[in-house]
C-alpha cells in the first residue's frame, strides 16, 4: 500500500492521540505501570518511524525524486539514529 503525506499525517495524529490517552490512564492508575510503559513505548517509536518516513518523503521531492521511493526504516534504526 502506498502512503501519501495526508496518510502519514493521520496516522501521527492518531498516535499522538493514543500517546496522550495513555499518558492520562498511568496519571489515574488506570493500567500498570509495565503495561503502560510497554504500549507507551511502542507508540513513541511507530511516531519516530512516521516522523522519519515523511521527512525522507520530504527530502526526496524537494531533491526532485519521487517521494513514493521512501520506506520506512526498522525501528532500531530509527531510535538509535543520533547514537
Amino acid at each position: 500500500m502506498t502512503q501519501t503525506e495526508a496518510d502519514l499525517l493521520s496516522m501521527i495524529h492518531e498516535l499522538v492521540d493514543e500517546e496522550r490517552r495513555l499518558r492520562e490512564s498511568a496519571g489515574a492508575r488506570e493500567m500498570s505501570t509495565d503495561e503502560e510503559q510497554a504500549r507507551l513505548r511502542r507508540v513513541e517509536e511507530q511516531l519516530d518511524q512516521c516522523w522519519d518516513l515523511l521527512r525522507q518523503r520530504r527530502a526526496r521531492a524537494e531533491a526532485g525524486q519521487d517521494p513514493q521511493e521512501a520506506a520506512p526504516r526498522p525501528t532500531e534504526e530509527v531510535e538509535n539514529y543520533l547514537q
